[in-house]
C-alpha cells in the first residue's frame, strides 16, 4: 500500500516543495519498498529529506543515528514546527535529563513520534552478567529498553563515513550500530554520507551488513566553485586581509587547524576593520550560538573556525572559503569548501599549502596505534598530491571520490587558468608500469619510486628487490618526475589503487597494454612549493603589490650594511621584510615596526637608513603610499614573550620554561625565534652548551655565517641527518641574536 503513495503530494504537504531534487524520489521509493539503501550525496544535495519524508508516511517510527547533537536539535525543531502535533520528532542524547527522556519515552510508546534522532553512543550500554557457573561476562544491551517495544519503520545512519577509519571523522561508536540493530529488530537501513571514497563506501556497506544495498551516487562536481592553492609564505595573514578587503561585504569562512590560530587571525581581521569573529569548540555554547546568528543575519562577514569543528552552518551565500592550514584529508577539504556557493553563485576556495604543515600533522600522529598512523599518513599523502599537482584541481578531487571528470581543462581552477607546459613522459611511465609489474602489484607509491630511483632502502633490501633487473632503471631521470607520472597515470587509467589495501598500486588493462605498445604520454610537472616559500618574488602571492625597483634598492642597501658588518644579508632584514617594505612604503620607525620581522630593536639599529631611502624614492617617483591597504598587525601574546625573556635572563632551562608555560618545546622555540627575529637580543648559551657539543655548535654556526638564507628547511637539507631540527633552531637563535641584534 505504501508503495502507491503519491510522493509529490506528500512532499508538498509536509515540506512545501513542488518537486524533488536529483535522486530524492527514487531513494525514498526504494526505502519505502523495504530495501537497504546507500546514498552518496554532496553537502547541500538534500540528504535529510531522503529519510525525513518516508519517516512521516511509513508505519512505525524511524531511528536516525547522527553524531551531531546541534544538528539533531535543529532538525527536530524543523519537523515539529511543520507538524500538526507536538512530539512527531524527538532526539535522545546526553544533553537530556531524566524527565526529558521520560517525555520522549511516552511519545514514542504512544505512537506520536515518527522520527527519533539518536547519538551512536546512546544506542548501547555494557552490562556484566553471570552465567549458571557464576562466571562474569560483559554483554552489550540496548541503552533505552523501551525501544524494543516499538515498530521500527527503518534505520537511517547519517554521516555514515564515521564508520570507517578511512573517513575524515571516524567515530568508534559507529562500529556498534549493526549490533544495536540486531538487538532492536531488523528493518531497512539507509546509510547517508556527503563524502566517501571507494574504501570508505565498502567499509560502510560491510560494517552495516548491507552489501546488497541499492546505491545512489550524485555527482561531486560543484561547477561554480573556483579552487586555488597558494604557497604558504610568512605573510599569509596579509594575503588573507587583502583578499577579504577586495571582496567587501561578502560572507566567508576561514579555516585554521588550531584554536590559537583562530583567535589570532580573527584579531588580525578585526583590527583591519573586517567584521569577523572566532568560532571553535573551546568557546562556550552561548558565544558560539551568538556568532552563528550574527553570521546568518549578516552582522558579521567572516567566521574564523577550526577545521576540526563541524559548524552545521547552512548559509547558501558563503562566497569564499579559505584554508589557512591544509586539512588532514581531501574528504575534509571537500566538505569544507562545499560550504561555499551553495546557492549556485560565486564560490572561491583558496587553500594555503606548506609541506611543513603536513609534517606537523604527521608528528601529531606519533603515539597512536600503528594502523591509525598508517591510515593518517596515506590520507596526508593524498592531500599533498592534490596541493602539489599541476593537473586540473577538479579532475584530481573528483578522481579521489571515484568520479571521472571528462574535460582536460575545467576553466575554474588555478591550474587550468594558468596551465603549465606539458612534457613527454613516455619512458618514465613505462619504467613505472614495469616496476609495478615486477613488484607483483604489491607495493605503494613511495616504495615504487624508491625502486625506480635505485634507492636500496632497508625495506627494499629485505624483500631482495634491489637484486631485480628493473631496479634503478630511472636513476638517471630527475627526481621530481616520478610522483607526477604516477599521479597522472592513475588519472589516465593506466594504474589504480586497490580499495581494500588502499594505496597499493595495481596495473589496469590499459596499463598492461601500454607496456606492450608504448605511446606518447604527456604530463605536467608538480608545483615546487619549497622553492616558492623562499622565493624572493613570488608573483601573485606574497608580493602581488611589490614595487620591484624599490625592492632591488632595498636589497642593495641591505647588502651594503651586511658587508660592513661581515654578516649574511638576511641578518639585517629577512627577504619577507624587504618585500613588505616594497609593498607598504613605511617612512617612519613607527610604520617600519608594522612590517613583519621588524621589532623595536631592528628598527632602532637599521631602520633610519631604510626609511630615508623609501621616503626619497616615494618623493622622486611621485608615489601615493597605500595607507588604506596597509595591513595592521596585532601584538600577539606580548606578556608571554616578556615572561620568556625574563625566564631566559634567569637562565631557566628552555624545556622547563616550555612546561611552565604549557607549550610544546617546538612551540617555545617558535616564540623565542619571533623574539629574536624582531630585534631583541637574548643569550641562550647556558642551555645550548648543556645540550650540544661545542664542535657541533660551531659547525651549525659556521653554516649560517656562510649561508645566503636562514630558512630552516634549506639548513636541514644542507646539514643532513647528523643534526636534529631542534639543534639547528637553537644555534640559529644564538646566531641571529649575536649577529643581527
Amino acid at each position: 500500500m505504501e508503495k502507491k503513495v503519491n510522493l509529490t503530494v506528500e512532499l508538498k504537504r509536509f515540506f512545501g516543495f513542488d518537486k524533488f531534487k536529483g535522486d530524492q524520489e527514487a531513494i525514498i521509493r526504494n526505502l519505502i519498498a523495504g530495501n537497504d539503501t546507500f546514498v552518496l550525496m554532496p553537502t547541500g544535495g538534500g540528504k535529510s529529506l531522503c529519510y525525513q519524508l518516508p519517516s512521516l508516511i511509513m508505519d512505525g517510527m524511524a531511528i536516525v543515528i547522527s553524531p551531531l547533537i546541534a544538528l539533531m536539535k535543529n532538525q527536530v525543531d524543523v519537523i515539529n514546527g511543520m507538524s500538526e502535533s507536538e512530539g512527531v520528532a524527538h532526539y535522545l542524547n546526553s544533553s537530556l535529563n531524566k524527565s526529558e527522556v521520560e517525555k520522549v519515552k511516552n511519545d514514542v510508546l504512544s505512537g506520536i513520534t515518527k522520527l527519533l534522532y539518536v547519538a551512536p553512543e546512546s544506542l548501547l550500554k555494557e552490562e556484566e552478567e553471570k552465567d549458571e557457573n557464576g562466571n562474569t561476562t560483559v554483554v552489550k544491551k540496548v541503552k533505552f529498553a523501551f525501544l524494543k517495544d516499538v515498530k521500527i519503520s527503518f534505520y537511517a545512519v547519517d554521516e555514515a563515513h564515521c564508520i570507517s577509519e578511512w573517513g575524515h571523522d571516524f567515530r568508534p561508536e559507529y562500529r556498534n550500530i549493526r549490533k544495536a540493530i540486531d538487538i532492536l529488530g531488523r528493518a531497512p537501513i539507509i546509510a547517508l554520507t556527503a563524502t566517501a571514497t571507494d574504501k570508505v563506501r565498502s567499509d560502510i556497506l560491510k560494517t552495516l551488513g548491507i552489501a546488497d544495498a541499492k546505491e545512489f551516487k550524485s555527482s561531486f562536481n560543484r561547477a561554480n566553485l573556483y579552487y586555488e592553492v597558494r604557497p604558504k609564505t610568512s605573510d599569509v595573514d596579509t594575503q588573507i586581509v587583502k583578499f577579504i578587503k577586495q571582496h567587501p561585504g561578502k560572507s566567508g569562512i576561514v579555516y585554521c587547524l588550531s584554536r590559537k590560530k583562530v583567535e589570532e587571525l580573527a584579531a588580525v581581521l578585526k583590527v583591519n576593520d573586517i567584521k569577523a569573529a572566532p568560532y571553535h569548540a573551546g568557546l562556550d555554547s552561548a558565544t558560539r550560538s551568538l556568532t552563528q546568528d550574527d553570521f546568518l543575519m549578516e552582522r558579521i562577514d567572516v567566521i574564523v573556525a577550526t577545521i576540526a569543528f563541524g559548524m552545521g552552518i547552512d548559509k547558501p551565500d558563503v562566497r569564499f572559503v579559505i584554508h589557512y592550514d591544509f586539512p588532514k584529508s581531501l574528504e575534509g577539504y571537500y566538505q569544507e569548501t562545499g560550504r561555499a556557493g551553495r546557492d549556485g553563485g560565486e564560490g572561491i576556495c583558496i587553500a594555503f599549502y606548506a609541506q611543513k604543515d603536513l609534517k606537523k600533522l604527521e608528528k601529531f600522529m606519533e603515539g597512536k596505534p600503528v594502523a591509525e598512523q598508517d591510515i593518517g599518513r596515506q590520507l596526508l599523502q593524498e592531500t599533498a598530491a592534490y596541493a602539489e599537482s599541476s593537473v586540473c584541481r577538479r579532475k584530481m578531487l573528483l578522481h579521489y571520490f571515484g568520479e571521472k571528470y571528462p574535460k582536460d581543462n575545467c576553466g575554474n581552477c588555478d591550474n587550468c587558468l594558468h596551465p603549465k607546459k606539458k612534457i613527454e613522459a613516455r619512458d618514465a611511465l613505462l619504467i613505472v608500469l614495469r616496476a609495478v609489474k615486477v613488484l607483483k602489484e604489491n607495493f605503494r607509491q613511495n616504495y615504487v619510486v624508491d625502486f625506480v630511483k635505485g634507492r636500496a632502502t632497508d625495506n627494499l633490501v629485505s624483500h631482495k628487490h634491489d637484486q631485480l633487473e628493473e631496479f634503478g632503471l630511472g636513476e638517471d631521470m630527475k627526481e621530481s618526475i616520478w610522483n607526477p607520472v604516477i599521479r597522472q597515470a592513475l588519472l589516465a587509467g593506466y594504474l589504480k589503487k586497490d580499495v581494500e589495501t588502499y594505496g597499493i598500486l595495481k596495473l589496469t588493462v590499459a596499463g598492461k597494454h601500454f607496456i606492450a605498445h608504448p605511446k606518447s604520454f604527456l604530463i605536467v610537472e608538480d608545483h615546487d612549493y619549497r622553492g616558492e616559500e623562499i622565493e624572493e618574488d613570488s608573483g601573485d602571492g606574497a608580493t602581488s603589490a611589490l614595487d620591484p625597483e624599490l625592492f632591488i634598492m632595498l636589497k642593495n642597501l641591505r647588502k651594503e650594511k651586511a658587508e660592513k658588518q661581515g654578516v649574511p644579508p638576511y641578518v639585517i632584514f629577512q627577504n619577507v621584510s624587504l618585500e613588505q617594505m616594497a609593498t607598504m612604503y613605511p617612512v617612519s620607525l613607527e610604520e617600519l615596526q608594522q612590517i613583519q620581522g621588524v621589532g623595536a630593536g631592528k628598527a632602532k639599529h637599521y631602520g633610519r637608513d631604510f626609511c630615508n631611502l623609501i621616503k626619497k624614492y616615494c618623493k622622486e617617483n611621485n608615489i601615493q603610499r597605500p595607507e588604506e591597504m596597509r595591513v595592521r598587525t596585532v601584538v600577539k601574546r606580548s606578556m608571554l614573550k616578556v615572561n620568556i625573556i625574563h625566564s631566559i635572563d634567569r637562565q631557566i632551562p628552555l624545556d622547563e620554561i616550555a612546561r611552565a608555560k604549557g607549550l610544546e618545546f617546538d612551540e617555545l622555540l617558535s616564540e623565542v625565534e619571533a623574539i629574536v627575529f624582531s630585534g631583541t637580543k637574548i643569550n641562550i648559551d647556558y642551555f645550548i652548551n648543556d645540550v650540544m657539543d661545542e664542535d657541533r655548535i660551531d659547525d651549525v654556526y659556521d653554516y649560517f655565517m656562510n649561508s645566503e638564507t636562514d630558512q630552516l628547511e634549506v639548513a636541514m637539507d644542507e646539514l643532513g641527518d647528523d643534526y636534529s631540527e631542534d639543534e639547528i633552531r637553537l644555534v640559529r637563535i644564538k646566531f641571529l641574536s649575536e649577529q643581527a641584534n
